[in-house]
C-alpha cells in the first residue's frame, strides 16, 4: 500500500470533485474504461471526492459529459506539480538555495575564540601563538585537530598543568589551567653566590656555606654579592668554589603614590538619546548612516543581535545587526570629602603594595603623606619591612 502511494506521489495525482444525480453511473463507467479512481468519499448526495491520475483525470472528463456530471480539480499533489512550481519560482527557490548554502557554509567556519583559565599568560599572546600556526578566526572547523592544538600550548606553557579544546558551533573554546610558578632553584651540585634581588639596608647575615661579604647596615643593590660561593685558602692562597647557603635580612621599602582630584565632574544621564545602526561580520563592524552625535557629553553603548539566531543549534552566526546608541550626559562639578578622599586613597595605594609584599615579609612601619596642589590630593603610602632578600646565582668558571 505504501509503495502505490509512493508511485502515485512520484506520478502525480489530482483531487477532483464531482457533482451531479447519475454519480453510480460514472463511477461504473469509469471502472469500465480501465480509469483509476481511489479514496472515493461521498459529501452528499450529489457530490463525490476522489483522486486520479493525471491520465486518468483526462479519461474521466469525456465520460462526464456524457452523464451530465460537473467535475473540477480541487488540488494537484505530487513531484511533476512541485517541479512546475519550482520552475515558476526558480529566483526564489535558487535564492532561497543559496541562502541556506551561505548559512551551511557560515557555520563550518571558526568565528570566536575563547579562552579560558589564563590568569598569568595574556589572552593576547594564546592568541598570537594560534595565529602564528594558523588558528584563527574564520578558519574551517572542520581542518582544526584539537589533540595538534593541546599539544602546541602545552609544548610553549611548560606550566600549563591542563588543555582542553571544545568546538561547539562556531566558538573555538580553549580552557587551561596555570601551576604556580616555583621560585628557579639552583642544583646543589653547582657552585654559587647569594646575591641580592631588590634594594635594601642590610640587617642580619646568617651564611650557612660560603663568607659573608656584607655587613649589618650596608646599603646593597640588586644584584651584589652578599654570600659569595668562592673560598680562599688561608693557608695556600687557593681558592675553590662551593654552593653558597644562608639568609640575609634586609630593610626594604615599598611606595605607592595615589592622585585624586578634590573636585570632580559627576556625570548625569539627561534622558536624550542618539541612536545608530551598523552591521558586523566576523570581527569587522561597518557602521552605515554614521551622522554627527549631537551631543557634547554622552555615553556609548553598543547592542549586537544575530541576523539569523541560531543559538539553539549552538551556532553563532556572523552577520550582526548593531546598534550604537548614545545617551547624552550632563557634567556637574561635585567636591568630595577631603578626610573620606584621603582615606579612600590611603587604602587604595596599601593595596597595591600589598601586591608586592613577599609572604614571609614583616612589616616595621607605615608611614602616609598627603598632599594638596591645584585641586588634586596626592596620597603617598611608605611601607617598611624586613624580609630574606636573597637569591642564588650560579658562579660561571671564568670567575675562578
Amino acid at each position: 500500500m505504501l509503495a502505490i502511494k509512493i508511485w502515485n506521489y512520484f506520478k502525480g495525482y489530482v483531487i477532483i470533485r464531482v457533482e451531479g444525480l447519475t454519480l453510480e453511473r460514472l463511477l461504473n463507467l469509469a471502472a469500465s474504461h480501465d480509469i483509476y479512481l481511489w479514496d472515493v468519499k461521498r459529501i452528499n448526495n450529489i457530490v463525490l471526492e476522489m483522486k486520479s491520475t493525471t491520465r486518468g483525470f483526462k479519461e474521466l472528463k469525456k465520460i462526464v459529459k456524457k452523464v451530465g456530471c460537473r467535475v473540477e480539480i480541487t488540488n494537484k499533489t505530487g513531484f511533476p506539480f512541485l517541479l512546475m512550481k519550482l520552475r515558476e519560482r526558480k529566483m526564489w527557490v535558487g535564492g532561497f538555495l543559496l541562502f541556506w548554502a551561505i548559512i551551511f557554509f557560515l557555520s563550518s567556519l571558526i568565528w570566536k575564540i575563547d579562552i579560558v583559565g589564563n590568569e598569568q599568560t595574556p589572552r593576547e599572546e594564546i592568541i598570537s601563538l594560534l595565529k602564528n600556526n594558523n588558528i584563527t578566526v574564520g578558519k574551517i572547523k572542520y581542518r582544526l585537530d584539537k589533540e595538534d592544538i593541546k599539544d602546541l600550548l602545552i609544548e610553549n606553557y611548560d606550566y600549563f598543568s591542563f588543555v582542553s579544546v571544545n568546538i561547539k558551533g562556531t566558538k573555538l573554546t580553549i580552557e587551561v589551567k596555570e601551576q604556580d610558578l616555583p621560585p628557579e632553584r639552583v642544583d646543589k651540585n653547582y657552585p654559587c653566590h647569594i646575591v641580592a634581588k631588590k634594594k635594601g639596608v642590610i640587617v642580619k647575615v646568617v651564611p650557612k656555606n660560603g663568607k659573608a661579604v656584607v655587613e649589618k647596615g650596608k646599603v646593597v643593590n640588586p644584584g651584589e654579592i652578599l654570600i659569595t660561593g668562592i673560598i680562599t685558602s688561608e693557608f695556600g692562597g687557593e681558592t675553590h668554589l662551593v654552593h653558597a647557603e644562608g639568609e640575609v635580612l634586609a630593610l626594604t621599602r615599598y611606595s605607592s603614590i595615589i592622585r585624586e582630584p578634590i573636585v570632580k565632574n559627576e556625570e548625569r544621564f539627561t534622558g536624550k538619546t542618539f541612536t545608530q545602526k551598523g552591521i558586523k561580520i566576523g570581527d569587522k563592524g561597518i557602521q552605515f548612516m554614521k551622522g554627527d552625535i549631537p551631543f557634547e557629553n554622552y555615553k556609548e553603548f553598543v547592542e549586537e543581535k544575530s541576523l539569523i539566531n541560531l543559538e539553539k543549534y549552538d551556532i553563532d552566526f556572523p552577520i550582526k545587526i548593531v546598534t550604537y546608541e548614545y545617551r547624552e550626559v550632563e557634567l556637574k562639578e561635585v567636591k568630595q570629602n577631603i578626610d573620606f578622599l584621603k582615606n579612600a586613597n590611603q587604602i587604595a595605594a596599601t593595596k597595591e603594595i600589598n601586591k608586592e609584599l613577599p609572604p614571609n615579609a614583616q612589616i616595621q612601619s607605615k608611614n602616609i603623606r598627603h598632599q594638596i596642589d591645584d585641586n588634586i590630593l596626592t596620597t603617598q603610602v611608605i611601607i617598611e619591612t624586613i624580609e630574606d632578600i636573597g637569591k642564588k646565582l650560579i658562579i660561571n668558571n671564568r670567575e675562578d
